[in-house]
């Protein structure tokens, strides 16, 4: 166990899933780019993303108290059914060796595992290594495998010197990345295009978020570029058409490699990894084949296939597997505010909150993450108006391009962003619902009331320092002596044109009783008119104001 830095316990093991995810959104472009083995559909970074994801998702939502060996468990389950791809099988059976090894340590300690040492981890990766073979068939020098036998042996060697558990994770990230330099001495395929294993550097990925989380520190990595030789062109064989897989259940264990030997003959790239917590009979199955019906025939021979999933193998970035995913459609909005959180959350939304400690804009980087968080096959973007229109055009084209179907609604604030969120309807096709929600966004009138803090020249006349700005198309419009008068001035314009419903949402700072007034106010000069009030708690601007 470290004696410094952080226990690798239930809680610490759940926050490195959550920043293998993170990590794993970062360097997923590159891991794509070197992926040419076993065929060069550029999704290996995308598919060991999403797997992590459905793995982190599982163990998130489960209640597993204090016990790592349950956690281990959920990331391994959650893995397996969330597996995307060859590199999301094999992930899958990276963490069900750390789930293995972890149950069995916990046995031995009446059934509960306050923390995962040194020794288990090293345990885990040396299982690993079987368990990734074992579902491989022949394990290929040069690939996944040979990176995470290197972290097996120096795990272990630096766990028998007595080194602590950061020691143990530091020394097994090195001896990956250097095991990981030599795959492309190991694959022809590797050196023709002059890149290491994408699954290889996929696995650093993963170490070095686990360095990060238990020590706080991982060594700085050089980005891995194709650079391929000069040689002359050759024509390759054509990769096969359909990746497929599914899971299979009711499977007998002798069955297992009399159904690899079919799919050998119908096919490529062939992974069955078995699932831990289904008590026997269930598996994941992987295969690249010409004979999409031929493999899920082989299938019926031996169990009963569900979850079935096939893609067009297409040799480039953009086909990748839909599964993984908790929802088929989601609604991202990007709020401000706790009690805004709470009200979009509760209308359905998933939420993504700026940075607080950062400017109030998210960046492209920031609002990936989220669309990935989101898990969803297709989820409708409610910026609010806290996404630049460039990071909100370079967030959404990466997603698309990792086979998530996004459609931004433009809602330039909260207060549209409610009334897209109200009319959205998941049973209706993508670009209906996206219609509908930026239609309903577009129709409701909406500015906002800041309190002045310098003396300025305005449409509206000159402000002092206190006085209320009512603010609409950017320009002030309301110049008054708080921002009670200026809200209630700026509702009068916004209704001159018609409208049933007023929302105020109301800052961080913003005293109720300005809330009151404003309510008080429509009531009396706007018969027929509603208004609500939400102490939403955002920054900037006092209050957000729209009439629909």
């Amino acid at each position: 166990m470290a004696e410094s830095g952080r226990r690798l316990d239930a809680c610490a093991l759940l926050d490195w899933a959550h920043t293998s995810v993170g990590d794993l959104i970062a360097h997923t472009d590159e891991i794509n780019r070197l992926n040419v083995f076993p065929v060069a559909d550029a999704d290996t970074g995308t598919n060991m993303l999403f797997t992590m994801r459905a793995a982190w998702a599982q163990a998130d939502a489960s209640t597993c108290g204090g016990d790592a060996a349950r956690v281990a468990a959920a990331l391994a389950d959650g893995a397996l059914h969330g597996a995307r791809g060859n590199s999301g099988v094999i992930l899958s059976q990276i963490l069900r060796g750390l789930a293995d090894v972890a149950a069995e340590a916990a046995a031995e300690r009446g059934g509960e595992l306050v923390e995962i040492e040194g020794a288990v981890l090293a345990s885990a990766l040396r299982h690993a290594v079987g368990l990734v073979a074992s579902s491989m068939g022949v394990p290929v020098p040069g690939t996944i495998v040979s990176v995470l036998q290197a972290a097996a042996e120096a795990s272990e060697d630096t766990g028998s010197e007595g080194a602590d558990l950061g020691g143990i994770v530091a020394g097994a990230a090195d001896a990956a990345a250097i095991a990981l330099d030599k795959t492309i001495e190991q694959l022809d395929v590797l050196a023709d295009a002059g890149v290491v294993d994408a699954g290889g550097r996929g696995l650093l990925v993963l170490l070095d978020a686990l360095s990060k989380t238990v020590s706080g520190y991982a060594r700085a990595r050089t980005e891995y570029v194709p650079s391929p030789p000069d040689v002359e062109t050759t024509v390759a064989a054509a990769p096969p058409r359909f990746e497929v897989m599914y899971l299979l259940s009711g499977c007998e264990p002798d069955g297992v490699e009399d159904l690899r030997q079919r799919l050998d003959e119908l096919g490529d790239s062939v992974a069955i990894a078995a699932s831990p917590s289904e008590g026997g009979g269930r598996y994941s199955v992987h295969v690249h084949s010409d004979d999409a019906g031929g493999v899920l025939e082989a299938a019926l021979l031996f169990g009963t296939p569900s979850r079935i999933q096939i893609t067009a193998l297409t040799g480039a970035a953009g086909a990748h597997a839909p599964g993984g995913w908790s929802r088929e459609r989601a609604v991202l909005a990007v709020v401000d505010g706790d009690g805004a959180a709470e009200l979009f959350a509760g209308e359905g939304a998933h939420v993504l909150r700026p940075d607080p400690d950062a400017a109030s804009a998210v960046s492209a980087k920031q609002l990936l993450r989220g669309l990935v968080d989101a898990g969803a096959a297709q989820i409708m973007v409610l910026p609010n108006g806290f996404v630049a229109a460039e990071e909100l055009v370079a967030g959404c084209t990466a997603a698309i391009g990792w086979g998530i179907d996004v459609v931004p609604v433009p809602a330039g604030s909260m207060v549209q962003g409610l009334a897209a969120l109200a009319v959205h309807d998941a049973d209706r096709q993508a670009v209906d619902d996206g219609y509908t929600m930026a239609r309903a966004a577009a129709g409701a009138r909406h500015g906002s009331v800041r309190v002045a803090t310098e003396e300025a020249l305005t449409w509206a006349g000159t402000c002092r320092p206190g006085d209320g700005l009512g603010i609409a198309g950017d320009e002030v419009l309301i110049v008054a002596e708080d921002i009670t008068a200026a809200g209630a001035g700026l509702i009068d314009l916004l209704l001159v044109a018609g409208g049933e419903l007023v929302t105020v949402l109301s800052g961080v700072d913003v005293d109720p009783v300005v809330g009151q007034a404003l309510q008080e106010h429509v009531h009396r000069r706007h018969l027929g008119a509603e208004l609500v009030t939400y102490h939403t708690g955002h920054r900037g601007d006092a209050l957000l104001i729209g009439v629909e």
